[in-house]
């Protein structure tokens, strides 16, 4: 499955997602529950079935060590957010894509002016064909 196909995620996945892109390895499902910060604490079968859905969803990759498995991200943090930022502007409003980009580039405006300046730059490196 593509990160563009595969469903949104909930909070929890989310968070538990956000502690395998804070690491530098594969981290097993103790190491994970360690990690994430909530209150109350989570249980280590909450983390199982959470990395289990992930899987399934194609985010995570597992590998067996041991008797335990070892997950790791499918994509990078900007990776999936790129991807999913590119997928609610293209799907907003199918029609309005125009408008759409007007908001988008409004929003961002409002947010942080300096982005727009980056976001020009980038256009213009990427077409004219040079890498970010």
């Amino acid at each position: 499955m593509s990160i563009a196909a595969a469903p949104p995620l909930g909070e929890l996945e989310t968070a538990v997602l956000d502690v395998l892109w804070s690491s530098s390895s594969a981290l097993s499902v103790r190491a994970v529950l360690a990690r994430v910060r909530r209150r109350p604490a989570l249980a280590y079968t909450t983390v199982l079935t959470v990395l289990d859905r992930l899987h399934g969803k194609g985010v995570v990759v597992r590998e067996k060590e041991g008797k335990a498995y070892h997950y790791s991200p499918r994509v990078t943090r900007e990776e999936w957010f790129g991807e999913r930022a590119a997928r609610a502007l293209a799907g907003a409003a199918p029609g309005h894509d125009d408008a759409v980009l007007v908001a988008f580039l409004d929003s961002t405006e409002r947010v942080d002016p300096h982005l727009l300046d980056k976001l020009s730059a980038l256009i213009a490196a990427r077409r004219k064909g040079k890498p970010r």
